[in-house]
């Protein structure tokens, strides 16, 4: 653990349920305990002083989700990738709040016992929007913010991102367990991937073993089911949330350099929402991938790395923003 982190922070060794998640050449996983929830951080650590990064990975996944990236960027930051509630090697919170606005005060409370801000935050999915929650009520922490394929509010979500959505119905999960009792890892696998990227062939034998042992790892977890089903009702309910907690209301309140990254061949986040992110954040950056679909920083990292180099780049001269926090 960081010397600078407050004594609220403490480490302890990752204990999961059954088995840690696989931990690749060059990274550490280690778990921070505070009052009501723990946390796992993957991060990299590198000899020198670099500004801080963090990333939030989206519903189903895990901090793994961002080591093709984090190697990329070793040298530029010093990142880190959290593990959320419930995910990954991080058990669930004890309040049960899976909401997006209860995962940005998770986000907030690391940051703060931390002591890291401002960060480079970026965040996939789900975690875009609890980026994007986080840089709008606390802007004094976050310097910049990448959203790669953000879960923002779509009135009209596209066809292929209906079933994800109804995980939120209650009962569906429970049905969908007991309908795929029988599936292997390995189809679950590919039923995954073949969501999730613009092109699954592209994932290697050896990237497809690793992902066949995490998915068997999770589905040994008591709580992974639930976690899913309340994690899913969290997106659902913060698109029906209108006003000051509008996720596009604080998007527009977002006073950090923004990259928003998106897959043409997203199958999730309709390419549509591209253009009304880069008009919703006032200092945005838009690349969009042709073949990538929603994983972006997976699928293709070189390119989402070079991107960020640029935005960190482009914005190097630009007054750090602060503001009173705000919860």
């Amino acid at each position: 653990m960081s010397s600078t982190e407050s004594p609220d922070a403490r480490a302890v060794p990752v204990v999961p349920p059954t088995r840690s998640s696989r931990v690749s050449a060059g990274e550490e996983l280690r778990t921070v305990a505070l009052p009501g929830i723990t946390l796992t951080v993957r991060s990299r650590p590198f000899a020198g002083v670099l500004p801080p990064a963090l990333c939030l990975h989206g519903l189903g996944g895990s901090s793994q989700n961002w080591s093709e990236l984090m190697e990329r960027l070793t040298g530029v930051v010093d990142c880190e990738a959290l593990d959320l509630p419930g995910f990954g090697d991080a058990p669930p919170p004890e309040d049960g709040d899976y909401s997006i606005t209860g995962y940005a005060r998770v986000v907030i409370r690391y940051l703060d016992a931390a002591a890291r801000g401002p960060v480079h935050l970026i965040g996939n999915s789900m975690g875009g929007a609890v980026a994007t929650r986080v840089a709008a009520v606390r802007p004094d922490l976050v310097r910049t913010l990448t959203l790669i394929s953000p879960a923002l509010p779509e009135l009209r979500p596209q066809r292929t991102a209906v079933p994800t959505a109804l995980l939120a119905v209650p009962g569906v999960v429970s049905l969908f367990a007991r309908a795929t009792k029988d599936w292997t890892p390995e189809r679950r696998t590919r039923e995954v991937l073949a969501l999730c990227y613009g092109d699954p062939a592209e994932v290697t034998p050896e990237g497809f073993a690793l992902a066949v042992a995490e998915y068997e790892r999770r589905l040994e977890l008591p709580y992974f089911w639930d976690v899913m089903a309340r994690s899913a009702r969290g997106i659902v309910d913060a698109y029906t949330l209108g006003g000051q907690h509008s996720l596009w209301r604080q998007a527009e309140k977002v006073l950090a350099p923004t990259l928003l990254v998106y897959g043409a061949r997203d199958q999730l986040v309709s390419l549509r929402m591209a253009h009304r992110a880069s008009k919703a954040f006032r200092d945005s950056r838009l690349l969009t991938l042709l073949q990538a679909g929603h994983v972006a920083m997976m699928e293709d990292p070189d390119v989402v790395a070079r991107a960020f180099r640029e935005l960190l780049a482009d914005t190097a001269t630009t007054p750090e923003r602060s503001a009173p926090p705000r919860g």
